[in-house]
């Protein structure tokens, strides 16, 4: 499946800035504050986090954006986040980002999944798991 790896970075191009990554429910994170906040605000609310770490010149990131913000909407009991890779350097640096897109699951500020690639399939059958490990047993 498709992925992005590191590319040189052209100050000069901000054409377009994260106009596709943001939507729905997905909260763009541009600060290391900002992540810290929402973090806070789902644990408190016990929402499980699923953050998209991209950037705005990846293609494949660009086609898996539409879906995430559709899941974004399909699933307001999940906190959904974009950090583009580009403006938090040193923090995506810091989850050890290889490749973009990389989709984190977090739950209490804690990783339980991780999906690099833009593998449509594979993004909704853990979004799948995630929300049937959520739900309370019907009887």
């Amino acid at each position: 499946m498709g992925h992005c790896l590191a590319k040189p970075k052209n100050d000069g191009d901000d054409s377009d800035h994260n106009v596709e990554f943001a939507g729905g429910n997905v909260h763009l994170i541009t600060t290391k504050e900002s992540w810290e906040q929402k973090l806070a605000e789902a644990e408190k609310d016990g929402k499980i986090v699923v953050a998209n770490f991209s950037a705005s010149w990846c293609g494949p990131c660009r086609m898996i954006a539409p879906l995430y913000v559709e899941l974004s909407e399909k699933h307001p009991s999940i906190m959904f986040l974009t950090v583009d890779v580009d403006e938090l350097t040193e923090f995506s640096t810091s989850w050890d980002i290889k490749a973009t897109p990389t989709f984190f699951f977090l739950k209490n500020g804690q990783q339980i999944d991780k999906l690099v690639g833009a593998n449509k399939p594979e993004l909704q059958k853990k979004m799948v798991a995630i929300l049937d490990s959520e739900s309370p047993c019907q009887t």
